[in-house]
């Protein structure tokens, strides 16, 4: 009750165009796929990957930093990292621990002898996808803990593709699945209450002062 009150709250400060779009932006939202990024040293194609999240709905990504600290870029990213749930962690095993916990199936996303073609790849419930780095791919660790393997099918001499295009065609695959199916992906009310607060505060200026006032007259 006491957050939908702040809601009302934060929604006079915005426009009813803006209160729309949150609206229509969290109803494409899901938590039942997300994506983890592994040490990647291209500070670019990490904030690229983070965009894709953000444009097809993944309402949550994991960066695992622990090589090369921070890696994000607000410039590529393009205020992606606004809207979409950063979480960062210092190990591998820490970002899989965590996901096996919430649930998620770990996905390695990288050629393998029991890898699954893109096409062939079914959902079955939350699903974490791991990209590794551009030059040595996905760590040990992940290939022994993974529940599956998927590859994009290539027909060329090359044999990969940079990190971010590769997850931009997973993404708009498997997102493009998962709202075709009857897996129930789309975020609860309270997460997208949740959301809503979120996005507003990040949204208004002056919001420490904004919730000074609110809180004051409580």
């Amino acid at each position: 009750m006491n957050d939908q009150k702040l809601l009302t709250y934060l929604e006079g400060f915005l426009t009813p165009e803006r209160k729309a779009r949150f609206l229509e932006v969290l109803e494409q939202r899901t938590k039942l796929i997300t994506v983890a990024i592994e040490d990647v040293y291209q500070m670019h194609n990490a904030s690229a990957v983070i965009r894709s999240c953000e444009v097809f709905g993944i309402q949550e990504a994991h960066v695992i930093q622990s090589k090369y600290g921070e890696r994000l870029d607000s410039k590529i990213a393009m205020g992606a990292e606004k809207w979409v749930d950063v979480k960062r962690y210092d190990s591998t095993l820490d970002c899989i621990t965590h996901l096996r916990a919430s649930g998620y199936k770990i996905v390695a996303t990288s050629p393998h002898k029991e890898d699954c073609d893109l096409k062939d790849f079914e959902l079955e419930g939350k699903t974490a996808l791991f990209f590794g780095t551009e030059r040595d791919g996905l760590s040990k660790e992940v290939f022994e803990q993974a529940d599956a393997y998927l590859k994009i099918p290539m027909n060329g001499f090359t044999e990969s593709l940079n990190i971010s295009v590769s997850a931009a065609i997973i993404l708009q695959t498997l997102t493009a699945q998962l709202r075709n199916s009857k897996l129930p992906w789309r975020l609860s009310p309270e997460e997208k209450l949740d959301k809503q607060i979120d996005w507003a505060k990040k949204t208004i200026q002056s919001i420490d002062d904004v919730l000074a006032r609110y809180y004051g007259h409580k």
